[in-house]
């Protein structure tokens, strides 16, 4: 008998210490977070057991069938908790997701703290590890010296010199989809184009050729691979929300990790492959590619680059940016077939800079002033992603916020484009006017524009997305005038980047 009520006790304070962890977590700690917050003046809607405010955050976002109208004022849209409860609390609250609290930070001098002067008291959140697994475990998800050792070694292959050397490859890709546009056309010369789909598998060929560089064959194969497998995953996630269902044995589930499976050895094998080129010295004159940085990298006595880095860069390297300069295009491509002024400025600046010749060179690319200021206010309008994350590595102050460690700030990067008190009455206007005098110039506060993010953790595919714009859009504009197609539907939304959910059906006109 002695023996049973012993292992009733243990049992009992066994469940004790479950449940008094589950109080302490789910109900003190968020209770004595917002106190500490609210004598600070920060306040924010009220934290519910478990479930913090996610649910009224699902219950303020429109339904993607919902009509919008053609209008750039798309914050109450994609990110309508934001707009609704800024409107409530002030430009700093408190929100709950689930038991996790962040700060709401939209002010552009506490945005400069965090990213430029204080950025060594801040730290990038932790990526779940199912998100991990899909996007690659590399240099954004990366922290401390790993970071900066990946950093400085990645930075090789995005500098300007040796992008302006991709120039004529990103020609190529450009020119043979421009000549299966006019292959399309009818006979009054006018064609419809989804260009969304275009975009991305244009963005798809130039990033393999910068992280694959000669072996883009191979490398194109795998990344093929890895989009099947985003494709089943990201399916398995939006179906079926139980807890742990992506480790269940489904036929999607099981298809996805045969996938990831091939991705990973497929990438194991032309490592090892272009590693015993390169101790051949077989390799080509010519820009450097990620895969030959890596390699060279992990191969000297001072770096700590494994195998697995490499195929975790690779991953990520494809995923970021095929996304990010896709989905500028796009946004580029509806804003000037909405603004027929401005497509002609930006038509006769390219026609001046570059003459009869059908490919813009390098220098050429330099002094598209206009098509400049346009990406900018694209994406000032559009910005690849609608917020970022920062979360405090130690007791710390901003301005006169006292922040715990661990806590999380959430800085809504779209809204604070579309703030009028920094972007003046016209901010929900497409007006690249504002950008004439330079980035700096265009807002009240230099930290107002963010699409790259700000300090050493900005975006390293910034000068590869701008170029990469820049020249498709050049070559566009030299052939083609174009507008929108009485089929388009104005729809912003968020699916890990920001894109029109109903696509972009564009009409061109043969010039």
């Amino acid at each position: 008998m002695e023996k049973y009520w012993f292992c009733f006790l243990i049992i009992f304070w066994f469940v004790l210490l479950i449940v008094q962890k589950v109080v302490i977590s789910l109900c003190w700690r968020p209770r004595r977070i917002q106190n500490h917050f609210l004598k600070q003046g920060i306040r924010g809607p009220k934290y519910n057991f478990l479930l913090g405010n996610l649910k009224e955050i699902a219950d303020l976002q429109p339904s993607s069938s919902q009509h919008f109208p053609l209008s750039h004022d798309i914050v109450p849209r994609v990110l309508s908790f934001y707009h609704h409860w800024k409107n409530i609390y002030g430009a700093t609250f408190l929100v709950w997701f689930g038991p996790i609290a962040r700060v709401t930070i939209s002010d552009p001098t506490l945005i400069r703290d965090i990213f430029l002067l204080k950025s060594d008291s801040f730290e990038k959140t932790e990526t779940p590890s199912s998100a991990k697994k899909l996007e690659g475990d590399g240099l954004s998800n990366l922290k401390g010296e790993k970071w900066a050792h990946h950093r400085k070694i990645l930075t090789q292959t995005f500098y300007s010199e040796n992008l302006k050397l991709m120039i004529p490859m990103m020609g190529k890709s450009m020119k043979d989809m421009l000549n299966k546009w006019s292959s399309k056309m009818s006979n009054d010369g006018k064609v419809e184009i989804e260009v969304s789909e275009w975009f991305l598998r244009l963005s798809e060929d130039v990033i393999t050729h910068t992280v694959f560089g000669s072996s883009y064959e191979d490398g194109k194969t795998i990344f093929e691979l890895q989009t099947q497998q985003l494709a089943y995953a990201t399916k398995a996630f939006q179906q079926v929300f139980i807890p742990g269902f992506r480790f269940l044995p489904t036929k999607k589930n099981i298809i996805s990790w045969k996938l990831d499976k091939d991705v990973r050895n497929s990438l194991m094998k032309l490592i090892e492959h272009r590693k015993r080129s390169l101790e051949c010295h077989l390799w080509e004159e010519g820009p450097k590619d990620l895969l030959e940085v890596m390699i060279k990298a992990s191969s000297s006595t001072y770096s700590n680059i494994q195998v697995d880095d490499i195929v975790e860069e690779c991953k990520t390297m494809f995923l970021a940016g095929k996304y990010t300069t896709s989905n500028l295009l796009t946004w580029t491509t509806i804003l000037l077939a909405m603004n027929p002024h401005w497509q002609q400025l930006a038509r006769d600046e390219v026609c001046n800079v570059c003459g009869a010749s059908d490919t813009p060179s390098k220098d050429d690319i330099a002094k598209l002033k206009t098509l400049g200021m346009i990406l900018n206010e694209s994406l000032r309008l559009y910005p690849p992603l609608a917020a970022t994350m920062r979360r405090a590595k130690m007791d710390t102050t901003l301005g006169n916020l006292k922040l715990p460690q661990g806590t999380e700030l959430l800085i809504p990067t779209i809204g604070i484009h579309h703030d009028a008190a920094l972007w003046g009455s016209d901010v929900n206007e497409f007006n690249p006017a504002r950008f004439a005098r330079g980035v700096a110039q265009a807002a009240k506060s230099p930290t107002a524009f963010m699409p790259f993010g700000l300090g050493a953790r900005h975006c390293i595919g910034q000068n590869l997305a701008i170029i990469q714009a820049k020249l498709a859009m050049a070559m566009i504009l030299m052939r083609f005038s174009f507008e929108l197609a009485p089929t388009y539907q104005h729809a912003p939304t968020i699916l890990i980047f920001l894109c029109p959910h109903y696509g972009a059906p564009i009409i061109f006109q043969k010039l």
